[in-house]
C-alpha cells in the first residue's frame, strides 16, 4: 500500500519541525508495511494556478499522476497565522482542476483515496487546518477517516527555537507515538 505525503514546510534546507514529524510518522508507518513517499514540496517547481498542467517546467502534473497511484494522501504543514503554509494553499489551488472535473459531471480521479494531515506550530491553528482540509479533501473524493491527523503544538516548534531534532524525536515518541501509531493503523484499515 502507497502512501504520498505532500510535505509543505518552507524550509528548502536546514531543520524543519514539520519534516521532522514526517519521519517520526513514516517511520511509524514503515512498521506496519505502508510504503511512504514524501515529496517536499518548497523544492518542486509548482507553478501557480489552477490547471492541471500550467506548462513547461511545471513540476505538478508528474505530482498529480503519484497522487493518483497512491491510497493515501497526506499533506503536513507548519501553522503560519492560524492556518496551513503557502505551499500547501498551492496544492489546494493545483487540486482545484480535480474539482472543476467533479461539477462538470465526472469521478474524482482521487474518489475514495484516504487523506490524513500531519500538523506543527508552538501556537493554536490546528482545528481550523484540519477542518479545512477534511472539507476540501471531501469536496474531490478523498475519505478522511476519524484519527487520521497528527497535530503537535509546542514551544519547542517555535520559530527560531534552538531545538534539535534529536530533542523533537524524543518528545513526539514520549508523547505521540499512540497517536501515530492509531493514525497509520486508521489510513491502513480504510485504505484497504
Amino acid at each position: 500500500m502507497k502512501a504520498v505525503i505532500l510535505l509543505g514546510t518552507l524550509k528548502k534546507s536546514g531543520q524543519s519541525n514539520t519534516e521532522i514529524l514526517t519521519e517520526f510518522f513514516v517511520n511509524k508507518a514503515k512498521t506496519k508495511g505502508l510504503d511512504c513517499e514524501v515529496i517536499k514540496l518548497v523544492n518542486e517547481n509548482i507553478l501557480p494556478g489552477t490547471a492541471m498542467d500550467m506548462g513547461a517546467g511545471d513540476a505538478w502534473p508528474a505530482i498529480l499522476q503519484k497522487l493518483e497511484q497512491a491510497s493515501i494522501i497526506i499533506l503536513a504543514t507548519p501553522i503560519w497565522w492560524g492556518t496551513h503554509s503557502s505551499e500547501i494553499q498551492k496544492v489546494i489551488e493545483r487540486l482545484d482542476a480535480v474539482h472543476d472535473e467533479i461539477l462538470a459531471g465526472k469521478e474524482s480521479r482521487l474518489a475514495n483515496k484516504v487523506g490524513g494531515v500531519i500538523i506543527t506550530g508552538d501556537s493554536d491553528g490546528a482545528e481550523h487546518i484540519i477542518g479545512s482540509v477534511a472539507n476540501f479533501f471531501t469536496s474531490i473524493g478523498l475519505v478522511l477517516p476519524s484519527y487520521t491527523s497528527l497535530s503537535v503544538l509546542w514551544e519547542g516548534q517555535k520559530k527560531d527555537a534552538a531545538t534539535t531534532k534529536e530533542e523533537c524525536l524524543k518528545k513526539y515518541e514520549a508523547d505521540y507515538a499512540s497517536t501515530a501509531e492509531k493514525m497509520v493503523a486508521q489510513l491502513v484499515k480504510y485504505a484497504s
